[in-house]
């Protein structure tokens, strides 16, 4: 990789950080707005008359363009310049935020949710080597270590920022708190960040780009659609059959495309399948479930947004300084008990919300959010470093791309697979449970009761309560299932310990694809 600085070049002294900055600030905005929407679902869906399905697509049209157009944007920014690409990033995103914060509707909404992760995706596919071009030797170090606090306080702060935006001013500031804030980003880093790209500049694979961007909506779409139309409807066949159609087209492309966005050969060693695999498995097991404990929290328990957000709080605090405190120890030890044991920390967690029934309070789910934030401390940090492990040095950019686009596509489909078994159980235990359902997830159990005969709502209101409590319970010991068994497969598969090959430093094994 080589750099060229720009006419803007950042002089030493007092704005030797303000790169550091340009590139933190947007950072913790593309991840903020993974979570930041989780506890404004409700209002989201009350001022929108959304379904459940709507509530969905809200959270996994993000995840799904961030996902799909991670490795894509990667190849371009290769090409056209990752200061260019960031920028460009930058201000989509900052426009599909506004665009967010004014949608009359929710399948507007949607759509620039969906425009909005383009634009992150940008972000993030350049963010890595942006600072490997502009910091050096010592800096460099702190410069990632600020980098990578700033990524997990993102994630924490997401239930209470957007707790305190929906309930203090609307659901809409959520999105429109990105405005100034990426505009002064948007400034700082024309004025800071210094240009660079490859040596020669590359091919794009359009073709294999396009490919696998529709095979992800295709999956996401059969997924999210199976909780309202079911397995054997012509949907979600119909949606399973273009994935499947598309991914194909995607494996004849790689294997005949000069320069391919993912090498084929990679997946022939099975540690870094295995790190794929794990990747998708942590994000569905740790997060996918989580907007439905918010929906449960605030339409069930009436809790306000605020309470929602610091009930939710520690499984994000608690796997940031977990993270923080044990990233030295745990540097070297084998991914098979970073990765795997995380994994399975996360599936313990994930069965303690198996007791929840109709008299249980916000309290009851404490002890599970907690050992999920144990476990994600510990595999989130190794995930990536075990995924370049496994491949050979001159790939271990495109590795990282590979395994943060696994874990992007993990969580859109858990959202989707969960949401299924969710909605399905709760009209497994409900009659009539699809319409209650939407009047749930839109406005509470107080709009059932509100159409309920005087003399049955005690009745009505103790039935919601026992049967949605009791299909969280179960949506939770799917996800933890899942989390349980991928620790398993990679404790007992994954066979190249992480001290084999240890991976050269994030900004040198990234700049090439990052």
């Amino acid at each position: 990789m080589t750099s060229s600085a720009s006419p803007t070049a950042v002089a030493p002294g007092r704005r030797r950080w303000a790169p550091l900055l340009a590139v933190c600030l947007g950072t913790f905005m593309l991840l903020l707005d993974v979570s930041i929407v989780n506890v404004a679902l409700p209002d989201m869906a009350t001022a929108l008359d959304a379904s459940f399905t709507g509530l969905q697509w809200v959270v996994d049209a993000y995840a799904l363009a961030l996902a799909a157009l991670l490795l894509l944007v990667g190849s371009i920014a290769d090409a056209a310049g990752r200061r260019r690409t960031y920028l460009v990033g930058l201000t989509v995103f900052v426009a599909a935020s506004l665009a967010c914060g004014l949608a009359p509707s929710v399948g507007l909404l949607v759509a620039a949710r969906f425009v909005q992760g383009a634009g992150a995706a940008a972000m993030l596919a350049t963010t890595i080597a942006l600072l490997n071009t502009a910091y050096h030797g010592r800096d460099l170090g702190t410069a990632f270590g600020i980098w990578g606090a700033t990524s997990g306080a993102a994630v924490a702060a997401g239930p209470i920022v957007g707790g305190l935006l929906t309930q203090g001013l609307s659901w809409r500031w959520i999105f429109f708190v990105n405005v100034p804030i990426g505009l002064a980003t948007v400034v700082m880093a024309r004025r800071t960040l210094s240009e660079s790209r490859l040596p020669r500049r590359p091919r794009i694979d359009w073709a294999g780009g396009g490919a696998f961007t529709l095979a992800a909506a295709a999956l996401t779409f059969a997924l999210v659609r199976v909780a309202e139309a079911g397995w054997g409807s012509r949907q979600t066949l119909g949606a399973l059959a273009v994935c499947v159609a598309a991914l194909g087209a995607f494996v004849a492309i790689e294997r005949r495309v000069a320069e391919p966005m993912l090498d084929l050969a990679l997946l022939r060693r099975r540690s870094f399948v295995l790190v794929l695999i794990a990747a998708a498995l942590l994000s569905i097991s740790a997060f996918a479930g989580l907007i439905y404990v918010s929906i449960w929290l605030q339409t069930v328990l009436d809790l306000g947004a605020i309470s929602a957000g610091l009930v939710t709080l520690p499984l994000s605090g608690i796997a940031f300084f977990v993270a923080g405190g044990l990233g030295r120890v745990l540097h070297g030890v084998s991914p098979r008990w970073t990765v795997g044991g995380g994994l399975a920390v996360i599936g313990v967690g994930d069965l303690l919300m198996l007791g929840l029934d109709g008299t249980s309070g916000w309290a009851a789910v404490l002890p599970g959010l907690a050992v999920i934030g144990v476990g994600t401390g510990i595999a989130v940090p190794t995930v990536v470093a075990a995924a370049m492990a496994a491949v050979p040095r001159e790939r271990g950019g495109m590795a990282a791309g590979a395994v943060n686009t696994g874990r992007q596509l993990g969580f859109a489909a858990g959202i989707g697979v969960l949401g299924s078994i969710f909605s399905a159980r709760v009209d497994t235990l409900l009659a009539g449970g699809a319409e209650i359902a939407h009047a749930v997830s839109s406005g509470g159990s107080a709009a059932v009761l509100a159409a309920a005969p005087a003399g049955s709502r005690v009745t009505l209101d103790a039935a919601i309560h026992s049967a949605v409590g009791g299909a969280l319970g179960t949506t939770f010991l799917v996800a933890g299932l899942l989390g349980l068994a991928g620790g398993a497969a990679v404790a007992l598969l994954l066979r190249e310990p992480a001290a084999q090959r240890a991976p050269e430093p994030a900004g040198e094994a990234l700049g090439a694809r990052a």
